[in-house]
């Protein structure tokens, strides 16, 4: 029964092109090598390495960074042991007015006591500004390294410059060791972020980023076993440049270097404009939907995969003009400001309502311990 379910799955009908089977690209010419499922399954335990490497990097290098900088763990105010309001919190970190009220009548407790309690409660789980500059330092050092070893070998890739070569005879195109290591990198990287999800510090679009996970490695693999990978690396390439520039925009903010950091992020919003709004739709995009079309032929798994990279977009021009509105605020008023779509720690009604006096906002990556915005939550948009 499992031989005919994987069969069903992998069919050839629906993952290639006419007139191409499993069994072509298993058999390569001699000295080449096409991409094979088993071989991307290393990324798994690699996986493993790079959430450990991640300790390490953390440790010994983000954090001596920093005390550098002056950017302390801090040591937040414990709130009163009290098991009644704890069991309360656990399952709902802000009550009502009649829940407080409730719990007032219950322990004989004045209603603001109460409500003071779960505030003093809810910044004791708040992250510390040196947690997240640690988390940021990590994935900016990540951005850079692999976006560095992507032009390294693409600028030497045909392909990068004539983007029709992607479907010359697709899909019996040689797997290059730089193709592979970009891969299994990326999907170790993104798999190690499925593990680290459920440690790293809490945000409310906890779900929407646990499911954007794993449709990015989803399509990471069913695009290496297919052996869309010409494009696929030119894919992952695009999106990894502009993140770079956010990751740095963060940790000028934690740093308290609020020039750097509207700096930062503005150049960050033209990136992401031309990589994501330019580039992608015009270049990658179309070449998937009318080069691949004619150079190919259409297959089921095309439909797919168009159908994907087409949402992609869609996300990409609704990113946009909530980053765009930031970054005119920071050109305006001298500071980046609250961003609507950021990913929000789970802190205090206080600090979602208030203003970034201090710490710009984002949308993509980890958030400031008072303030809410892009440069202060932590997701990625691939």
């Amino acid at each position: 029964m499992t031989s005919s379910i994987s069969a069903w799955f992998w069919s050839e009908r629906f993952w290639l092109p006419e007139n191409v089977s499993w069994a072509d690209l298993e058999h390569p010419p001699p000295g080449e090598q096409y991409p094979r499922v088993g071989q991307i399954l290393y990324a798994l335990p690699l996986a493993v390495g790079v959430f450990l490497l991640r300790l390490l990097f953390e440790r010994l290098v983000a954090k001596p960074c920093a005390h550098i900088l002056q950017i302390q763990a801090g040591v937040q105010r414990q709130a009163q042991p009290n098991a009644v309001l704890e069991r309360v919190y656990q399952s709902k970190t802000c009550p009502d007015t009649r829940q407080v009220e409730g719990l007032s009548k219950q322990l004989d407790w004045d209603v603001r006591k109460i409500q003071r309690w779960f505030r003093i409660r809810r910044n004791q789980d708040k992250p510390s500004m040196q947690k997240k500059f640690c988390e940021s330092m990590w994935r900016f050092t990540f951005y850079l390294g692999i976006f560095i070893y992507a032009i390294h070998h693409l600028w030497s890739s045909p392909w990068m410059w004539e983007v029709r070569q992607c479907w010359h005879k697709f899909p019996l195109q040689p797997l290059t060791p730089g193709q592979y290591n970009h891969y299994v990198a990326e999907l170790a990287f993104y798999w190690s972020l499925m593990f680290s999800q459920f440690i790293d510090i809490k945000r409310k679009d906890f779900i929407i980023m646990l499911v954007h996970h794993l449709a990015t490695i989803i399509l990471i693999t069913f695009s290496y076993a297919n052996n869309m990978i010409r494009m696929g690396t030119m894919v992952m390439c695009v999106h990894d440049a502009s993140d770079i520039f956010l990751e740095a925009a963060k940790l000028a903010n934690y740093a308290k270097y609020q020039r750097l950091c509207d700096g930062l992020f503005v150049v960050f919003s033209i990136s992401f404009f031309i990589t994501r709004l330019v580039i992608y739709p015009f270049w990658i995009v179309y070449s998937v939907l009318f080069d691949s079309w004619e150079m190919a032929g259409p297959y089921q798994a095309w439909y797919l995969f168009n159908g994907l990279l087409l949402v992609l977009q869609v996300l990409h021009i609704i990113w946009f003009y909530l980053i765009a509105r930031i970054a005119i605020k920071a050109i305006f008023k001298g500071k980046v400001a609250k961003d609507d779509r950021s990913d929000i720690d789970s802190s205090s009604d206080e600090e979602i309502n208030s203003s970034c006096s201090k710490n710009p906002s984002q949308t993509l990556k980890p958030k400031d311990g008072s303030h809410t915005g892009i440069l202060n939550g932590d997701s990625h948009d691939h």
